[in-house]
């Protein structure tokens, strides 16, 4: 676990897990985990956001794969159909739009694509990303030194530098739709599922 705050180094290492205590200046998720893999032997890095507690070990599988099996890939994340209008209106679910590829065209906290003719018609399905990213550590110490970009700051997304910069992003389809911990009514509805478990 990669945090700049003691209460949660704290609560890591009561259940024996490790914290790595980083720097409070970094801009992005993704800045902090680059500083605490500087001390991993490892070609690829997975940044688990601490704001995604159900995401299920397949879904990391099926993130890694792309960097496994295409050595020109660098970053790739997940993305899963949206469920329901109220998700594809609410600015705290991340949209992706991709290309035929399956690579990243934008991210929004906009209703993207915008809903001109129904989706039923055109095809255009919207998806919500989810928060999880998977790097060449190579990569990742590359994206330290980028400075954040206009698009990551009007967004708010730290994978708008990676696009700004004329990087690619591969973006696999899941099945699994995890609720992200955004807002406290979200705390308490993943607090309910993790207590049927």
């Amino acid at each position: 676990m990669a945090t700049d705050d003691e209460r949660v180094l704290k609560a890591v290492e009561s259940f024996g897990g490790r914290s790595v205590m980083t720097s409070s200046t970094h801009t992005s998720g993704t800045d902090r985990v680059a500083e605490a893999a500087r001390g991993i032997d490892a070609g690829i890095i997975v940044n688990l956001q601490g704001d995604e507690p159900l995401i299920r070990p397949r879904m990391i599988d099926a993130a890694i794969r792309p960097l496994l099996e295409d050595s020109d890939i660098l970053v790739s994340t997940l993305k899963t159909k949206i469920a329901s209008r109220s998700d594809y209106l609410d600015p705290n679910i991340v949209k992706v739009v991709t290309d035929k590829d399956g690579f990243a065209l934008y991210f929004s906290r906009s209703p993207v694509p915008y809903e001109r003719a129904p989706f039923e018609k055109t095809g255009a399905t919207p998806y919500k990303h989810i928060g999880i990213y998977v790097y060449r550590k190579s990569f990742l110490e590359l994206f330290t030194k980028l400075e954040p970009t206009p698009l990551e700051k009007a967004e708010c997304l730290e994978q708008m530098r990676i696009l700004e910069n004329g990087f690619r992003i591969k973006v696999v389809e899941t099945e699994h739709n995890p609720i992200s911990v955004d807002t406290p009514e979200d705390l308490e509805k993943v607090r309910e599922i993790l207590k049927g478990r």
